[in-house]
């Protein structure tokens, strides 16, 4: 239940640790983000009333037992559809989905994609493991060619989704990655999502080491991550590990070059309006091996959103300025009386 006693007061990590015992296997990937999203939500300035995470199925989908916010843990795949009628009812609040790969992109796909095209003010969470963890390590949407698990025993043969490209081209207006490990990129761009007015999608590499351990591994350990990792920074190159990324005439496109090429290294906007960039930087990374693999902002850009123009419209309505009127409603043009 949500106390609302500190709800006066500067607010802390603390205070939106619920009295709920936390249970995901141990060194599951979820902790950490957790531990960020906690620390984070105090910086919105805020009362936890306020704030309300909507949750589909799946391991993340426990997340609003854990936090002392309002929360729903709704069905499989539809905690984007709930969380619109939330939001588009409530523009007050601050609206979180939280769902994982197989959630999001399997049964619950066209809700997310929706959500995006209209622009509704919700910040998305999509914690992406690679596998379906709660029913027990079968493949997921995102899981890569030829993976083996319990409902692919020689290999899966389908080809991955790409959550960043997914997004793009359903207009989301502002979408990034990140890394559950590592606190503060998470940190910074919960950050950005959280001030975005619109949709904001958030993809978060997270580790399910019961399952699908180490997935994201060459993207963590200190020794080999700077070799991956295509950190995107506004106005900065894209640059990493003594390579570039440019744009090829022949190709139409971006490829990674080395640092010895004559061409110019792109200089990273995340405010183009043509999406056509931040759609070519998602297709950059390799379905096998992640590499390279950028983190941070794609894109964030402004265009009208759903609860804004609902409002809009039903105040041209009259909306709350006269009192209803159910009989003229039942008995309207719209009616026809049947004489038997």
């Amino acid at each position: 239940m949500l106390d609302v006693t500190a709800s006066a007061g500067a607010l802390s990590a603390k205070d939106f640790k619920s009295d709920q015992e936390v249970r995901w296997c141990p060194g599951c990937g979820d902790y950490a983000v957790l531990a960020a999203v906690q620390s984070f939500l105090p910086s919105l300035n805020l009362q936890r009333e306020k704030m309300v995470f909507v949750s589909g199925i799946g391991c993340s989908s426990r997340f609003p037992y854990y936090l002392s916010t309002y929360g729903m843990h709704s069905i499989h795949g539809r905690a984007p559809a709930i969380a619109t009628g939330l939001a588009a009812s409530r523009p007050d609040l601050s609206v979180w989905v939280v769902t994982g790969d197989g959630d999001a992109l399997s049964i619950g796909g066209n809700h997310l994609i929706h959500a995006l095209r209209r622009n509704v003010n919700l910040k998305i969470l999509l914690f992406n493991n690679r596998i379906y963890g709660l029913t027990k390590g079968q493949y997921s949407p995102t899981s890569e060619p030829g993976k083996v698990t319990k409902s692919t025993p020689f290999g899966s043969l389908d080809a991955p989704f790409n959550p960043i490209s997914l997004a793009l081209g359903a207009e989301g207006t502002f979408v990034a990655r990140t890394i559950d490990s590592d606190r503060k990129h998470l940190t910074s761009v919960l950050t950005a999502a959280a001030q975005h007015r619109g949709s904001a999608l958030v993809e978060i590499y997270q580790n399910c080491n019961i399952f699908n351990d180490n997935a994201f591994e060459h993207l963590k350990a200190p020794a080999e991550r700077d070799q991956h990792l295509l950190r995107l920074e506004q106005d900065a190159p894209l640059a990493y590990a003594g390579r570039k990324v440019v744009w090829d005439g022949e190709r139409r496109g971006l490829v990674v070059a080395d640092e010895m090429d004559p061409r110019p290294a792109m200089v990273h906007d995340v405010a183009a309006e043509d999406p056509a960039y931040a759609f070519a930087l998602a297709r950059l990374q390799d379905p096998a091996t992640l590499s390279p693999t950028p983190i941070g902002v794609f894109r964030s850009v402004q265009r009208p959103v759903y609860d804004d123009l609902m409002q809009d419209q039903l105040a041209s309505a009259g909306y709350g300025t006269r009192e209803p009127d159910l009989g003229a409603l039942l008995a309207g043009a719209d009616t026809w009386t049947v004489k038997g």
